[in-house]
């Protein structure tokens, strides 16, 4: 029996942008073991929903992840406004999934500028982070942040996009979608990148089940999930939408999806300012949860299916808030891509799942 070696990856490493810290047991050069190191980092989120009322803790919860800043608030929006029975005016709904689609392009293609940069495309990298500026910029005109934009509010959101810059977004994505198109070639056609990711980081469908991955992981071995489609605010108003799924379940696959949801996501909120309606932006909310009230509601966030749990007592502070991130429920799914892996693929298998610590530890 060869040696076997028990190696520290991470929390710092030149590839990963989140801490993540994994044990590898290394036999030769091969990973026979790795052994998460998860912690809990308290950063009181959770806690602050007794002292800030429901209405003021939608900025915290924007806090939770900068890259699924708005998704998190709207995610939270939408748990309280089912917990009050507070029907959100159309205009506002449509809105929101403009500015959450927005929120996956960008975050997309961070992780591909990030992806290229982790096996030595620098140009590829860079050409990826300079059309994520565009999105940035729209951010910016639209809500005055490109990071943490404080649009949404518990009824609606805080302000409103006039027709002529809905208009003008379309025009800048139109813009991007040559550009990025030759990006595309390059991630899913050029022979360097399909050596260094092809085959590598497997996850049979059967696996990913068993595992509960959600998000572009899951979709990436062949799992046709996406909350999306089952029609949530705006989504409803779609044509039709179809999750875009892959059967490879390698780190390629997990590539493919992302890249070619960038595309969907341009479409969809082409689509959506099309069809947008002349209606408020949001409505006036009162009052207080009822005591022992609950409410639960799922999104689908850039990484995969975020849960999120309310809990009122009678007050204007909320009882209980709880959120099941994508990465909590993707870590079973990439410790099993890492065994039996090469111990110079382990960095790209670790990225290509996206994970996002700052959003699983609160």
């Amino acid at each position: 029996m060869a040696n076997r070696t028990v190696i520290p990856f991470g929390p710092q490493h030149p590839v990963l942008p989140e801490p993540i810290h994994l044990d590898l047991v290394i036999e030769d050069e091969k990973v026979v073991e790795a052994v998460p190191q998860v912690g809990f980092i308290h950063r009181g989120l959770e806690k602050l929903v007794e002292k800030r009322d429901y209405q003021t803790y939608v900025n915290i919860t924007e806090r939770i992840c900068g890259i699924c800043s708005f998704g998190h608030s709207l995610g939270y929006a939408q748990t309280v406004e089912a917990l009050m029975g507070v029907e959100v005016p159309r205009r506002a709904e449509f809105l929101r999934v403009i500015w959450h689609e927005l929120s996956r392009v960008h975050s997309h293609l961070l992780w591909l500028g990030l992806l290229a940069d982790g096996f030595g495309f620098e140009n590829l990298f860079m050409q990826c982070w300079r059309l994520r500026e565009r999105v940035l910029d729209i951010f910016e005109r639209t809500t005055g942040g490109r990071v943490i934009l404080s649009a949404c509010n518990v009824g609606g959101v805080n302000q409103d996009i006039a027709d002529e810059d809905l208009r003008g977004i379309v025009v800048v994505l139109d813009g991007l979608r040559p550009e990025y198109s030759e990006l595309l070639n390059t991630f899913l056609y050029d022979r360097s990148v399909e050596n260094r990711l092809g085959g590598v980081g497997c996850l049979s469908k059967k696996d990913a089940v068993d595992l509960c991955v959600v998000g572009p992981f899951a979709r990436a071995s062949g799992i046709s999930e996406d909350i999306r489609s089952y029609g949530y605010g705006a989504y409803g108003a779609l044509a039709g939408f179809e999750p875009i799924v892959s059967t490879r379940g390698d780190g390629y696959a997990r590539c493919e999806v992302r890249a070619l949801e960038v595309l969907q996501s341009i479409d969809i909120v082409k689509e959506l300012v099309d069809k947008i309606p002349d209606t408020p932006i949001a409505v006036p909310v009162k009052g207080a949860p009822m005591a022992g009230s609950c409410a639960a509601t799922r999104l689908e966030q850039p990484r995969g299916e975020c849960y999120y749990y309310t809990r009122g007592n009678g007050t204007k502070f909320l009882d209980r808030f709880r959120i099941r991130t994508p990465t909590s429920q993707n870590v079973a799914g990439m410790v099993a891509t890492l065994q039996g892996c090469d111990l110079a693929d382990v960095p790209l298998n670790v990225l290509t799942i996206d994970p996002c610590i700052s959003c699983t530890e609160r």
